[in-house]
């Protein structure tokens, strides 16, 4: 009888680390960032990016604030040695940053590395060799000291060839056991340790360890406590940066790196967006902004995130995911009506509040931090509230409907997607509103109208009562009407009987301007209890306040006669 398939893998072999620190550390300053995009991430494409694609990203890459970024593998074609010398003799490689370049531990390899360099100002030469049981054992068929040998061999030459190379290049050095993460660790600090005294690594020129989690194994804490046990039993730990480069195998990625530097680390290699082999490398870009919500500063400029987007899915003809944190298309859009109402009330409670933080519920940031401020957060369809309704209106065209209208308008949004069967736009949301506010068949409509101070002294207010005289066509025919009140909405209510209109009690009122300048229009939402008891918004916009309040009466009237026919 076969076994059941999920008995063919053996769990991963924990680390003995009983007095392990990382659980108590918090990440409160930035890791230095080394881009692989340009050699790890590149080698992962489809179809690699060309010379002009490549000095494209790089510049983006360094103006992102990269000052450490892995231009390719000169070695292992003609197209990336030209590469790499058209960085360096094209002058492309600003004086602050640090090319690095990857290389196997293989002879013929390092010093085709060491011709590509040449020129330079500031380089990491990057040699590896993998470490691992597994590799050990199906590639390479080489027991612990065949390994070891190899990274000290490599080591001897790239430091024999750093000795005597001409010009006046700074050259750093950077190990990596490849597939550290199968390593077993006192053999990863063991090979480590014998690259570190054959290269003089010190505390003044320390080598980078670069420790990859070339395939995700195991959940992130155990790759934290792989981290930590290195850390711990390295000799000479003050002469190594400890250097992390995860991938993604597991979905983890940006946690094992998270975790990783409360181990200890000092370093992260990743990618823009996580592209690389398999499911891909860390994602620099969530980590970074990660760090960012947690009010600590990534020292890489995420402002125009849209921008880096556009750029990498051209450049690389891979697509951006939508929802991918911080850049997706959809992260900061919501059509869950209780999400979209919280948001809505959040931004209420910034505008009135006067808070320094960002305190809105369901966005965990700015979206105008990465550069999308004027993209919807909001979005309609049938799952959608009457929040988002309302949140639609006021930041798309402006009308700042009252809390007690929502209930009324998101019902009438939400017919209209479930006819539609889809999600509607802010357009067409606006053409709900338009058509039944704005264009409610007319049984009753305003024609003239004029208030004026009557003579008579209101003796509650104090004041002048209002005279009002005017017009209302009633289907084809147009009545005359006036009526006096303490206000204009009252003298107006008070003149409707003559047209026949009994029972209507006015109950709310809320109005608001919706342009600014000389030519702005004022806006006024009337709620009325009608005969039958129940309340009806209606919708007035003229450039006088007085006249948009009547119309707003005999809207939310015609709305009523419309439904009761």
């Amino acid at each position: 009888m076969l076994k059941p398939s999920f008995q063919k893998y053996r769990p991963f072999e924990q680390i003995d680390l009983p007095d392990r620190e990382w659980p108590t550390k918090v990440i409160d300053k930035a890791p230095v960032w080394c881009s692989v995009d340009l050699r790890d991430g590149n080698q992962a494409l489809i179809n690699p990016m060309n010379l002009e694609q490549k000095l494209e990203f790089f510049k983006a890459l360094c103006d992102m604030g990269f000052k450490e970024i892995e231009v390719g593998f000169p070695s292992a074609s003609e197209t990336e040695y030209e590469i790499c010398r058209e960085l360096i003799e094209g002058g492309h490689i600003p004086d602050d940053v640090t090319i690095q370049v990857l290389v196997q531990a293989r002879e013929h390899l390092i010093r085709k590395t060491f011709e590509a360099i040449r020129g330079a100002k500031n380089v990491i030469v990057h040699f590896y060799n993998s470490t691992s049981t597994l590799q050990r054992k199906v590639v390479f068929k080489k027991d612990m000291a065949g390994i070891i040998d190899i990274a000290v061999e490599g080591a001897k030459l790239i430091r024999e060839l750093t000795e005597n190379f001409d010009g006046d290049t700074n050259i750093r050095f950077e190990y990596s056991p490849e597939s550290f993460s199968g390593t077993e660790m006192d053999y990863a600090v063991e090979i480590c340790a014998r690259v570190m005294e054959t290269l003089g690594s010190t505390k003044e020129n320390p080598v980078i360890l670069n420790l990859p989690n070339t395939v995700e194994m195991c959940t992130p804490n155990t790759h934290a406590d792989q981290i930590e046990y290195f850390i711990k039993h390295l000799p000479n730990r003050e002469a190594a940066i400890i250097s992390l480069h995860p991938h993604n195998d597991r979905g983890t990625g940006v946690a094992a790196a998270e975790l990783g530097l409360l181990a200890g680390a000092d370093r992260v290699e990743g990618t823009l967006f996580g592209n690389g082999e398999r499911t891909g490398n860390l994602d620099i870009v969530t980590m970074g902004l990660n760090m960012f919500t947690q009010g600590v500063d990534p020292k890489l400029d995420f402002h125009n995130l849209p921008k880096y987007r556009d750029l990498f899915e051209r450049c690389t003809g891979m697509h951006i995911g939508e929802r991918q944190p911080y850049v997706g298309q959809l992260v900061f859009t919501a059509f869950s009506g209780s999400h979209q109402d919280a948001i809505n009330k959040g931004h209420e409670y910034m505008e009135n509040s006067g808070t320094e933080y960002w305190e809105i519920p369901y966005l965990p940031i700015d979206p105008a931090d990465v550069g999308r401020e004027y993209e919807p957060i909001i979005r309609i369809n049938s799952q959608s509230g009457k929040g988002g309704a309302a949140y639609v209106m006021q930041h798309n065209f402006g009308y700042h409907l009252p809390k007690d209208m929502h209930v009324e308008f998101g019902a009438l949004v939400k017919a209209a997607c479930d006819a539609a069967g889809r999600e509607i736009t802010p357009e067409e949301v606006y053409q709900v509103f338009e058509t039944e506010y704005r264009k409610t068949p007319k049984q009753y409509e305003l024609h003239t109208c004029r208030f004026v101070d009557s003579e008579h002294i209101n003796e509650e207010t104090g004041e002048h009562d209002v005279h009002f005289t005017g017009s209302i066509r009633v289907g084809d025919r147009e009545v005359e009407v006036e009526a006096i009140g303490n206000g204009p909405l009252d003298a107006f209510f008070n003149a409707l009987p003559q047209v026949g209109l009994t029972g209507y009690e006015f109950m709310a009122y809320h109005e608001h301007a919706i342009s600014a300048g000389s030519d702005s229009k004022a806006v006024a939402y009337i709620r009325l209890r009608r005969p039958n008891g129940k309340p009806i918004y209606g919708v007035g916009v003229s450039r006088s306040i007085n006249r948009a309040s009547v119309k707003g009466v005999l809207n939310a009237i015609n709305r009523s006669v419309k439904e009761e026919n």
